[in-house]
């Protein structure tokens, strides 16, 4: 999957939460949320065409994304992870859980989706 930039995402965000809907609804949207401008939110919808992110289907202009959240989500940290810790979840993970630490209740989460994944369990 090509990366999603910042704009791209802020496209995609309403059409996760609501699903499909017009390039115009979609406008709407982001003129408030964003203080787009039409054009702006046509072109970037243009580019997640073209990148296979969104479909666009015709009478309406309707769009809707062809790419989950989490995959999204999934790619970015594969990303972060392998170009800053070397491909390294451990080290990625301890980084990010130095810098911030965990509550009880996070590190409990923790400890019972590891176990999930060692008995094979889903996430």
């Amino acid at each position: 999957m090509e990366k999603l930039f910042d704009s791209e995402l802020k496209v995609m965000e309403p059409l996760w939460a609501d699903g499909e809907q017009t390039a115009g609804e979609l406008a709407k949207k982001l003129a408030a949320s964003a203080g787009w401008n039409r054009n702006t939110t046509y072109t970037v919808i243009k580019k997640l065409v073209d990148k296979g992110a969104v479909s666009r289907t015709d009478p309406g202009f309707v769009c809707a994304p062809l790419v989950s959240r989490e995959a999204v989500q999934r790619a970015e940290t594969d990303s972060l992870i392998t170009r800053l810790f070397g491909g390294s979840k451990t080290q990625f993970l301890s980084a990010f859980l130095s810098e911030k630490g965990l509550t009880p209740a996070e590190a409990a989460q923790l400890r019972e989706l590891i176990q999930s994944l060692e008995t094979g369990g889903a996430v």
